[in-house]
């Protein structure tokens, strides 16, 4: 097997949105002064948007890769890993833009900062997120 399977996409999704919310509900917390609760439910509807999101585009992405290259995630180079950590943020503002104007009460021009500084925060993460992932649970070939 070359490509994560559906388990183990799950356990990866679980984990990188686990980080995810830890890292990223303080810092919305400060930036909005919004209280507490309502702070962790819009983060946790961003973060569930992403949890549907993250497994096809990670599928998609390794899948193309495999073909591509013939080699398997866990075996990417670094400069892929930039393209696939970018490639994963800059697709899920799309998705989670919305949720933000919505859930957050922020008008179509603050959410958007407010989801390009999430984006930002979470491509870092991403990146380096993944390059652990791979070290402790590489993709099993046999």
């Amino acid at each position: 097997m070359r490509l994560r399977s559906p388990r183990e996409r799950l356990i990866q999704t679980l984990c990188y949105e686990a980080g995810g919310l830890l890292l990223s509900v303080p810092l919305y917390l400060l930036y909005s002064g919004h209280e507490a609760g309502d702070g962790a439910i819009l983060m946790l509807a961003l973060s569930g948007a992403v949890m549907l999101w993250s497994p096809l585009h990670n599928t998609i992405f390794d899948w193309t890769d495999l073909r591509l290259s013939g080699r398997a995630a866990s075996d990417r180079p670094q400069g892929w890993r930039i393209v696939h950590a970018i490639s994963h943020e800059a697709t899920t503002v799309i998705v989670t833009l919305p949720i933000i104007v919505w859930l957050g009460g922020h008008g179509w021009g603050e959410a958007l900062l407010l989801d390009l500084g999430l984006t930002l925060l979470y491509a870092v993460y991403a990146y380096g997120f993944h390059l652990l992932y791979d070290r402790i649970r590489p993709v099993r070939t046999d």
